[in-house]
């Protein structure tokens, strides 16, 4: 394992039946494009291959709401729909194609997966200082969470692709975007080639 590898850890973001099956809530906008681009099965690959700690987020809405703000036309969407967001709710599960390699599971209401939960503050006191980036979609809770992550210090890297939005065209533009803010986006070969020296 490589230096890096000793103070790395894979954040793995929104891999739950709402946002990556068709009977999900986000189904209809997300099922298919992620259907059709393998991302599941490259970043289940890549979690299990990593070598290092993988904390997923998911996005639940607890009784009294949680922290949850409407201040934006996304959570005011989930927030009308907050029964299927609880956190016993069948549409809250992880996917199973992932559960396999689901270390610590971290729920949050918000668009972040760093914000409003303790996540950042626990990985710190690990030692960790790396973020690797998965997770659906791209120009939402990926770039937010990267961008936030990258503004607490860390020094993050997308998976680009371990990643993928509702519209390619959103997708492409983020990850330039991501290339730019972030430590830099990097494909899973070459992020174990970065923990491992070896792909």
């Amino acid at each position: 394992m490589s230096p890096d590898a000793q103070r790395a850890a894979v954040l793995a973001l929104h891999w739950q039946v709402n946002v990556i099956k068709p009977e999900g809530f986000f189904g209809p906008m997300l099922a298919e494009p992620v259907a059709r681009s393998g991302v599941v099965e490259r970043a289940a690959r890549f979690h299990a291959r990593a070598g290092v700690p993988v904390f997923f987020t998911r996005f639940t809405i607890p009784e009294g709401e949680g922290g949850l703000v409407r201040n934006t036309g996304f959570m005011h969407a989930v927030g009308e729909a907050q029964q299927a967001f609880r956190p016993d709710a069948p549409g809250a599960r992880l996917i199973p194609e992932v559960t396999g390699t689901a270390g610590t599971v971290v729920d949050n209401q918000k668009l972040s997966g760093l914000a409003g939960n303790d996540l950042a503050a626990r990985l710190t006191d690990q030692g960790v200082d790396t973020l690797f980036l998965t997770g659906v979609a791209t120009n939402l809770t990926v770039e937010q969470t990267a961008r936030h992550a990258t503004d607490l210090g860390f020094t993050v890297h997308v998976v680009r692709d371990c990643v993928t939005a509702a519209d390619d065209a959103a997708h492409t533009a983020s990850l330039a975007n991501l290339d730019l803010t972030t430590a830099g986006c990097l494909t899973a070969e070459e992020a174990l080639v970065r923990l491992h020296g070896r792909s």
